[in-house]
């Protein structure tokens, strides 16, 4: 009988399965206890129970673990001083959409030459995520492959879901029984319809197929999200942070039956894409907040330990150390600034009532 299955799959390699890796890689009672303590926190702060900003801030994307231990390490402390308005999870971002071709993240390509070793890639993704929740932060990734999660679900404080994937059925489906909260961007295009669709669709009860931690394929059958909320990345059309902005998403979102909860993203096109501008975005989003907007649950940095971006070189020894490959990111010293003096704005407001001067 003629072949006709795969005739376009060069080899099919087995892979580790979520179980036994964490045998290799075991999360330990501590580690757990303190993983659900980041996670009620996050949820109160999407319901707004919590008055604190959740404050996202990392890499774009993470390429070289000991550059990103090096930064969570300068970050654990700066969550320390602003603990009473802030609670920060680290961005640690593993995967990559790409709209057409380039480098897809630590976990595809580990070894960013191609080779593609993804068994690889995902063991040093979640070794990474142990030794960041050892350190004293929550993280955060973005949710691109459905089968990842299972390897990586248990160490999550926070996810999100891209703008590329946001209309994606399966992403919706997968976030409804995902364990922790779940962001959705707007469109590429700006449009947030999609992504409020998405919100609600997630906070439903869903089935779908998916690989049990032993490996085999199964049918999920989850209860829906109660923590998906919209992260607001700006558009083609340009921005979307601006007053008139978080007001037309809290009411898009109270008309599809979900309390407004708002996240804004300071990178992407609300700041142009240009890394410097995040800070303009930001001061925009702390202005807001001091002045009584509510729907506003946090916002999002990309930060690394050194300013701006580079390409892959042919010799991996020539990267740039604490330097994205990917979007360009504020450098350490910006990062703790900006932060600190949002930090200050807020409690000032709260000295005064709200009702403070913008300077």
């Amino acid at each position: 009988m003629k072949n006709i299955q795969d005739v376009r799959i060069l080899s099919i390699e087995p892979l580790i399965s979520p179980s036994e890796m964490e045998r290799e890689l075991p999360l330990s009672d501590e580690a757990a206890e303190r993983i659900t303590e980041y996670r009620h926190t996050v949820n109160s702060i999407i319901r707004g129970d919590d008055s604190r900003l959740l404050a996202v801030i990392g890499p774009c994307s993470i390429h070289d673990t000991e550059a990103a231990l090096d930064y969570a390490r300068k970050l654990r402390e700066l969550a320390d001083s602003v603990s009473d308005v802030f609670f920060i999870v680290m961005r640690t971002y593993f995967e990559k959409p790409r709209t057409a071709l380039g480098w897809k993240g630590l976990i595809t390509d580990p070894d960013m030459d191609e080779s593609c070793d993804i068994g690889k890639g995902l063991m040093i993704a979640r070794r990474l995520l142990l030794d960041i929740t050892a350190i004293g932060l929550p993280v955060g990734c973005e949710v691109l492959d459905p089968i990842v999660p299972q390897y990586t679900d248990e160490l999550m404080s926070w996810s999100a879901i891209g703008a590329r994937t946001t209309e994606s059925q399966t992403h919706r489906s997968l976030a409804s029984g995902l364990s922790v909260a779940v962001g959705f961007k707007n469109s590429t295009s700006g449009d947030l319809s999609a992504a409020v669709n998405a919100a609600k669709a997630a906070s439903k009860p869903a089935s779908f197929i998916g690989v049990e931690r032993n490996g085999k394929l199964a049918v999920f059958r989850s209860a829906g999200n109660e923590a998906t909320h919209l992260i607001l990345r700006g558009g083609d059309t340009g921005p979307n942070y601006y007053e008139d902005d978080v007001e037309e998403a809290s009411l898009m979102m109270e008309k599809a039956g979900l309390i407004p909860s708002i996240i804004i993203d300071c990178s992407h096109q609300n700041s142009h894409k240009d890394y410097t501008r995040q800070k303009r975005v930001l001061r925009s989003v702390i202005d807001q907040v001091r002045w009584g907007e509510r729907n506003i649950r946090g916002f999002m940095l990309e930060s690394n330990l050194n300013e701006g971006s580079q390409k892959i070189p042919a010799e991996l020894k020539d990267l740039r150390y604490g330097v994205s490959v990917t979007d360009g990111c504020i450098g350490w010293d910006e990062t703790e600034r900006i932060v600190l003096n949002a930090a200050a704005l807020i409690r000032e407001a709260r000295m005064s009532g709200g009702k403070v001067d913008i300077l």
